[in-house]
């Protein structure tokens, strides 16, 4: 891999001139570099970063905390480095009026005065997945068959970051009610690459991934049911962590039982960002019977560990199965040496369980679940011609699966568990590229091939991801470079069952050990 160089970034401190103190708190992000060989974009603003939006959201905390910065300062900020960045990418929608949010600023900082103290993300701006409800924004799951009325009350998760201070600004683009992984649709239109705007940001949580990477959110919540808490990450060279199923409470909602394919969990610039989310999120609720009552507060713990002789299974391409654009294994396989370089051991191995099973599995349960969510809108003609066709297509297969069928799947399900339960008494952990290919043109829907193999589903290009999912494993992607285009990619590090922490301790262990988040900014804020 080559020697990326780096060079100092700009502060703005013609905007916001802050003491020293919280000059010298500036996240390392503010070194970055571009390879010549990148093209410039249109979409490029040479305005420097500025040093609040700079920081890290753990470094945020803090200096809100502080003191050392208003919150009013933080979301004049914010507000700023939005419209400027925002209108390139479509990321952050649905965003309220800013005399609104600069007067709830004001009363955070009256707050502070006073002496109480919301939480970690108190006077924090955030905008939640346009997937989740939070009272007072419309929740459209970009769907022109939702409402645009503001909802009533926040889902578990969002009103855990509500209860540790945040304020909520808007919403994240996502793809169509979270099928695809390429976040447009009828309703907001397109996210864009952070990186390459002309690409997408991945899916379904790319809008959140794109503010990410553009420093507009310090950091965001997810959900991932085929990757979209990991694709985005990979395409945006940000962490994005699918935590074990039951971690993060899913609801209020009408089924509480069988949806178990997707979970909500944490994305940020930092592990250490990650994990502190993912305490927010985490913990039991009633509401959610399959829960997990794990007390949550130990990821907010030291994530140092002594990472040598980890014992690490490469899955790679599962013996040649898995089709990969051109330069996707060599950064995976490139990342495969910073690995070793901790001390791990690495080694390739593959399941014992056939992929063309896990992929059928695969298709026959998301079958199930979208045609139970989106099944009444199908089956009146005049919503169902209101949807995307891959929407039509995932509830139409619905339609037909048998009982049997159904059980038969999670029989299968059960097995791919056990097969990986059985990798993990040789291996510590499990490594597994984040997609399959760089993020792509974003006028296209989705690839109709991947190295020469044609894709018969709208979301075969993104199998690599649905292992994690399946097994209710935790699984972070952790950013491994750019090709020569600058375009980004993410390798998945996967953890045993409920083994949360050890996978976020592998994670902060990788970042310490390569940096891409710092040494790599999007052109728009670096300016070259």
């Amino acid at each position: 891999m080559a020697t990326v160089p780096t060079r100092p970034m700009p502060s703005d401190a013609a905007e916001f001139s802050r003491d020293a103190s919280l000059s010298a708190s500036r996240s390392a992000s503010q070194s970055a570099s571009r390879s010549a060989s990148q093209p410039a974009s249109p979409f490029t603003s040479h305005a420097p970063l500025n040093d609040i939006v700079a920081l890290d959201a753990l470094a945020l905390s803090a200096a809100i905390r502080e003191r050392r910065v208003s919150c009013r300062e933080v979301m004049q900020a914010y507000l700023a480095h939005i419209a400027r960045h925002n209108p390139s990418v479509n990321a952050i929608v649905s965003l309220r009026d800013a005399d609104a949010l600069l007067a709830e600023a004001d009363a955070r900082d009256r707050q502070l005065a006073n002496g109480d103290y919301l939480g970690w993300m108190h006077g924090m701006p955030h905008a939640v997945k346009d997937l989740a409800s939070c009272a007072g924004l419309p929740t459209r799951k970009g769907s022109p068959l939702t409402s645009d009325a503001p909802d009533t009350q926040d889902s578990i998760s969002v009103s855990r970051i509500r209860a540790a201070g945040a304020i909520f600004i808007g919403k994240t683009n996502v793809s169509e009610f979270g099928l695809g992984s390429h976040s447009y649709n009828p309703v907001f239109g397109t996210t864009r690459n952070a990186y390459d705007p002309t690409r997408i940001a991945g899916g379904s949580s790319g809008g959140a991934g794109s503010a990410l990477a553009l420093r507009m959110l310090p950091v965001a919540d997810g959900s991932d049911m085929m990757g979209s808490l990991r694709n985005p990450a990979a395409f945006g060279n940000v962490y994005g962590f699918r935590p074990s199923q039951g971690r993060v409470p899913y609801g209020p909602a009408p089924e509480v039982f069988v949806q178990q394919l997707s979970t909500e969990g944490p994305m940020g610039r930092t592990v250490a960002d990650v994990a502190q989310l993912l305490v927010t999120q985490a913990g039991f609720d009633a509401r959610s019977p399959l829960s997990l009552a794990h007390d949550a507060s130990h990821f907010a713990g030291s994530l140092q560990r002594d990472v040598k002789g980890l014992k690490l299974g490469w899955l790679g391409d599962y013996g040649g199965h898995l089709p990969m654009e051109d330069g996707v294994m060599a950064l995976c396989e490139a990342s495969l040496r910073d690995f070793a370089a901790m001390g791990c051991e690495v080694e390739a191995c593959a399941p014992d369980f056939a992929p063309d099973r896990l992929w059928q599995t695969w298709l026959t349960l998301r079958h199930w679940m979208v045609n139970g969510s989106l099944g009444e809108m199908y089956a009146d003609p005049a919503r169902r011609d209101r949807l995307k066709p891959e929407a039509q297509w995932e509830a139409a297969g619905g339609e037909t699966l048998r009982a049997a069928d159904v059980f038969r799947a999670s029989i299968d399900r059960s097995e791919w568990y056990r097969s990986l339960a059985r990798l993990f008494e040789r291996y510590d952990f499990l490594l597994l590229p984040s997609a399959q290919v760089f993020p792509f043109d974003a006028d296209l829907h989705w690839p109709t091939s991947v190295a020469g193999k044609s894709m018969d589903t709208y979301h075969r290009w993104m199998e690599v991801v649905i292992g994690p999912t399946l097994a209710g494993l935790p699984a972070i992607s952790v950013p491994v470079g750019f090709d020569a285009r600058g375009l980004p990619m993410g390798l998945q590090i996967i953890g045993p069952a409920q083994a949360d922490l050890a996978v976020l301790q592998l994670a902060h262990a990788h970042e310490k050990q390569t940096q891409w988040v710092q040494r790599r900014l999007p052109s728009m804020l670096t300016g070259v």
